[in-house]
C-alpha cells in the first residue's frame, strides 16, 4: 500500500510539473488537459482523477511554483514607519520577485482573463493589500490620499515593472526611484480651486 501511495504521489507531481512547465512556456490560456497529459505521460482521465476541475489543478500549480520562489515579505515593509522608506523597501522587494519569476508572471498576467475567477480575485486582493500597506504612512487630505494610492497601485503592478524593466531596459532600482518620486509628487500637486458660483442677478 505504501508503494502504491508513492506511485500515486509521483503521478500527481508529474501532472503538476507538466502544468507548471506549460503555464510558464505557452501560458495558462493555451495549456490544455491533453497537453498536460502528454507531457506528464499519463492519460487525460488520470489528470481528471487527480484534479477534477481547472481550479484544483491551478491551485496545485500555483502552490508548487510559489514554493520554489522567494515571495515578497510585506511584514518586513510594515516595520518601516517612514513613508518613502517603506515605499522604496516594498517596491524593491516586489521588483526582485518580479525579476525572479518574470517568465511565468508575464504569461500569467497576459492570460489573466483565462485564469479561474478565484485566482483573478486572489491576485487583485493581493495587489490591494500591497497598496494599502504602502500607502498607509502617507498623510494628506482625502484628495492627496486618493492620488497617492492610485500612483502606488500603478507602481506595484507587474505590468508597470515589466514595461519599464523588460521593455525599456531600466534597472529595478531605477524604477523604484522613479515610482517613489511619482508618489511624492502626487502629494505636492496643487489642489484645484473650488468652483465659484456665478454672481446672482438682483432681478432673479
Amino acid at each position: 500500500m505504501r508503494r502504491r501511495a508513492e506511485q500515486v504521489g509521483q503521478t500527481r507531481q508529474r501532472i503538476v510539473d507538466a502544468a507548471v512547465t506549460l503555464h510558464g512556456s505557452v501560458g495558462p490560456a493555451a495549456t490544455t488537459i491533453a497537453a498536460i497529459a502528454d507531457l506528464a505521460k499519463v492519460t487525460r482521465l488520470t489528470v481528471y482523477r487527480h484534479f477534477p476541475d481547472e481550479t484544483a489543478l491551478f491551485n496545485a500549480c500555483s502552490s508548487h511554483w510559489l514554493s520554489q520562489q522567494q515571495p515578497p515579505d510585506p511584514g518586513a515593509w510594515a516595520q518601516i514607519g517612514d513613508p518613502a522608506g517603506r515605499l522604496r523597501a516594498g517596491l524593491a522587494d516586489l521588483y526582485r520577485f518580479y525579476r525572479a519569476g518574470a517568465e511565468m508572471l508575464a504569461r500569467l498576467y497576459r492570460d489573466f482573463a483565462a485564469l479561474p475567477e478565484q485566482h483573478q480575485q486572489r491576485l487583485q486582493d493581493q495587489a490591494d493589500r500591497y497598496c494599502d500597506l504602502l500607502a498607509a504612512p502617507f498623510g494628506g487630505d482625502s484628495g492627496q490620499r486618493r492620488l497617492v494610492r492610485a500612483v502606488i497601485g500603478h507602481a506595484v503592478s507587474f505590468r508597470t515593472w515589466h514595461s519599464l524593466c523588460i521593455g525599456q531596459g531600466l534597472s529595478g532600482q531605477e524604477v523604484v526611484e522613479i515610482m517613489t518620486s511619482a508618489v511624492l509628487a502626487a502629494m505636492t500637486l496643487p489642489r484645484p480651486e473650488p468652483a465659484q458660483s456665478p454672481p446672482r442677478n438682483p432681478g432673479d
